[in-house]
């Protein structure tokens, strides 16, 4: 190789992780609009949303609903299971103020899990387990809303939206009993509950996807407007 050749292939290599990262990421995901920084407006409530993938789904039709009535925050996350919110609880908290507080945790603690914690396992096979079972979700719940109590917010929690036929990893009516429990725990401390779940069962056929807890980009519209509408009595 040419001393010239080899200064070429040299200055192209020195060059190749540059133009790697300046070139356009065909895969790259777009940012979830409901993860988006919410820049307070001066002299409007603060309200958080604390969720699951349902809660993501209604962030941004619930902002646009409260829009010029509150300042509509979510941690900018799926909050999972209770036992990530014991985790996580006092990060999405911040130091902030918060007004309202409208919050769930269900849906990812009644799924399965395999032996070696696969996601959404059958729940027929013996191997399989609930991610955190009802004792521990009641123990877990009750510790969360102990901690939220102590933010001075207007609480409201916002039950647990039906688990469909055929939905994989998850069992028909596991969401009516996570939620008798938390009921309980709800009427002991004086929270307000928000049945989304009888909301979206007397319309569960068109707003949600077949075999499946998710709902449709409508559906999530529509549940939107109902998050907003209760907090907007809140306030």
């Amino acid at each position: 190789m040419t001393r010239f050749a080899f200064l070429i292939l040299a200055g192209v290599v020195a060059l190749a992780p540059a133009l790697a990262a300046a070139a356009p990421k065909k895969n790259a995901r777009k940012k979830n609009p409901a993860f988006a920084a919410v820049e307070d407006v001066a002299g409007l409530p603060r309200v958080l949303l604390i969720g699951d993938s349902i809660s993501i789904g209604y962030t941004v039709p619930t902002r646009e609903a409260l829009k010029g009535k509150a300042n509509v925050h979510r941690p900018a996350t799926n909050c999972g299971p209770t036992t990530t919110g014991l985790a996580q609880i006092d990060k999405w908290l911040g130091d902030g103020k918060w007004d309202v507080i409208h919050f769930n945790w269900g849906l990812h603690d009644l799924k399965y899990m395999g032996p070696n914690n696969e996601n959404l396992a059958d729940p027929k096979s013996p191997d399989s387990h609930q991610q955190v079972p009802p004792a521990e979700y009641e123990k877990n719940l009750r510790a969360l809303v102990a901690r939220l109590k102590e933010t001075g917010a207007k609480l409201i929690w916002r039950n647990t939206t039906p688990v469909p036929e055929g939905a994989a990893g998850r069992v028909v009516g596991d969401s009516a009993k996570y939620n008798d429990i938390a009921a309980k725990i709800m009427k002991e401390n004086g929270i307000a509950i928000h049945d989304l779940y009888g909301y979206v069962k007397e319309r569960q056929d068109k707003i949600m996807l077949p075999a499946n807890v998710h709902f449709t980009r409508e559906g999530s519209g529509e549940l939107g407007k109902e998050v907003a509408r209760v907090i907007g009595e809140a306030l």
